[in-house]
């Protein structure tokens, strides 16, 4: 019998509890759902639940989030050309997921129905997932500017983004609460509407003075980790902007995007002080989004904002940031694999992407 090591035990004990919980949450529902039972389906201890998550509600977040990501969108059959074809896309690959009246309550797809009460219930959660809707909309509004560039420089479609987000999510939450009450094909239809609207949506960049020194350092980061946007590999090393940011800042990164010169790479590594809870969120959050868009929207469209998570803190560290939370906002910019330019506190992803 081969003997595991200690991190493939670990490992091992994670994908059990995860299994476990999950099975859990689709039988009795978030609220019935007791840690007791997971560790006995687990065949371990509650204890070992306990080393793996430090609660039910993050447990219930990293079921999701795993559900999220593990599901493979189709790629578009044909690309979407327009911005009302785009966000049709989006929608019908959201409604896809919604459950439907005829579902079993405690059935798979009602998985998520106490999601948002979850949330709603704490200023812990609340806040950063206002960040993260707020990056989804950037994301989104992104994409439609590859199909539909705005008519002038400091036009921006992030607007028109959240329209949509506000429907789609909308949708979601009456399908749980009313069942039969959602049409899709309404849904849809309303999405693509949306496409016409002129929302007024203008770029300003707020007065901030971060700290800001020049420098030439090497920047060595990890290993490649992957993007959450397209599913692949993050060219970290590549010329750019490199903003570290915290659950709380996680919408300064727009700030960068549109400060960079045109063809430069902008990456968002994403940290947090509570990374037991919240990165589980975080995945959730854009995995449902991200899925869409790569459904959606062909490949010359996908927005040029990589987002990785950097849960192990190397991507952190290797940007000189000894300690992170919620708030970190820090930016650097890479030339020629040198850091030539470092910006830290709030203002700081637009002092590093603004041409010199």
């Amino acid at each position: 019998m081969v003997r595991l090591t200690r991190a493939q035990a670990q490992e091992r004990n994670r994908a059990k509890v995860l299994a476990a919980a999950r099975a859990e949450f689709a039988e009795r529902g978030y609220r019935e759902a007791k840690i007791d039972n997971i560790a006995d389906r687990a065949e371990l201890t509650r204890g070992a639940v306990y080393s793996n998550f430090p609660g039910k509600r993050a447990l219930y977040f990293a079921v999701l989030a795993e559900l999220a990501e593990s599901a493979t969108p189709p790629a578009p059959e044909e690309p979407a050309l327009t911005v009302q074809e785009a966000l049709g896309a989006v929608a019908r690959a959201w409604v896809t997921r919604l459950p439907l009246a005829t579902d079993d309550e405690r059935g798979p797809s009602r998985l998520g129905m106490d999601l948002i009460p979850e949330i709603l219930a704490d200023e812990f959660t609340r806040v950063p997932y206002a960040q993260l809707m707020k990056l989804n909309a950037i994301l989104l509004g992104l994409a439609l500017e590859r199909l539909r560039p705005p008519p002038t420089p400091d036009g921006r479609l992030v607007r028109l983004a959240e329209a949509a987000l506000t429907v789609l999510h909308g949708a979601g939450q009456l399908a749980a609460a009313a069942p039969g009450f959602v049409e899709p094909f309404n849904v849809v239809r309303a999405c693509e509407h949306l496409a016409g609207l002129d929302l007024g949506d203008r770029w300003f960049v707020a007065p901030m003075l971060p700290r800001v020194s020049a420098g030439d350092e090497p920047w060595s980061p990890p290993s490649p980790v992957p993007d959450a946007v397209t599913g692949e590999p993050a060219p970290l090393e590549a010329d750019g902007v490199v903003a570290v940011l915290g659950l709380h800042r996680l919408s300064a990164v727009e700030d960068a995007v549109r400060a960079a010169s045109p063809g430069a790479g902008v990456t968002a590594v994403v940290v947090t002080g509570e990374p037991a809870e919240l990165f589980p969120l975080a995945r959730l959050a854009l995995a449902d989004l991200c899925g869409c868009l790569r459904q959606a929207f062909p490949r010359p469209a996908w927005p040029r904002l990589r987002v990785v998570y950097d849960e192990s803190g190397e991507l952190a560290a290797a940007a000189g940031v000894r300690e992170v939370s919620d708030a970190t906002e820090t930016a650097l910019r890479v030339e020629g694999g040198r850091v030539t330019l470092r910006a830290d506190g709030y203002g700081a992803c637009h002092a590093a992407a603004r041409p010199r």
